[in-house]
């Protein structure tokens, strides 16, 4: 007589593991910056486009750049040769004075002196106009940029990029420009600055 076979114990089916919670990242907001860029030494167009270069590496994405644009000195020190201006609106999520330490840490790999003369010739100058809505008096910055309202070579650029362009609680970037008289030299110099990628 054949006895019956013993059955084979089924195989256990494995259970999930329950998953482990990964927190989440912290939400920083990301603001739209107006950097002025500026150069009147050596090869100007190429210090500006090593500046733009540069700025996705601090944390800075630029979006759009302006047309740039020859300009004559203003301010202190007017005896040094023409200015190549532009302005470029940039994503960032870096606070206010962290966009100052990354600005100045791209004109410092770009060569530009530390302790040179004030106002005077610099292969690149990067200004932080505008930071989003914010609004801010430090020792070292203000938001908005104390001449951001002034300078006509600011404002051309800057209203290329958008006409609609103000200051946190004051006027539109166009009226201060059509406020201003005529007379600092400002001209078209050639196209945008091309973004990185």
């Amino acid at each position: 007589m054949t006895m019956p076979a013993e059955p084979v114990p089924a195989e256990p089916v494995p259970v999930p593991a329950e998953p482990v919670p990964v927190p989440a990242e912290p939400c920083l907001p990301v603001r739209r910056a107006l950097l002025g860029l500026g150069s009147n030494v050596g090869e100007r167009r190429v210090w500006l486009e090593r500046a733009v270069a540069a700025l996705p590496g601090v944390g800075v994405r630029p979006t759009r750049s302006s047309s740039l644009y020859d300009t004559d000195p203003v301010g202190e020190v007017l005896d040094q040769p023409a200015f190549l201006n532009a302005c470029v609106l940039a994503d960032t999520s870096l606070e206010p004075l962290e966009l100052l330490d990354a600005a100045k840490r791209v004109e410092r790999e770009l060569g530009r002196p530390q302790r040179g003369r004030r106002h005077g010739p610099r292969p690149i100058d990067i200004d932080i106009l505008l930071l989003g809505e914010l609004e801010l008096s430090h020792e070292r910055m203000t938001l908005p940029h104390e001449q951001v309202l002034n300078r006509r070579f600011v404002l051309i650029p800057a209203l290329e990029l958008d006409f609609e362009l103000g200051v946190p609680g004051g006027p539109r970037l166009a009226d201060a420009l059509a406020a201003l008289p005529p007379d600092e030299g400002v001209r078209w110099a050639g196209p945008p600055l091309a973004l990185p990628a």
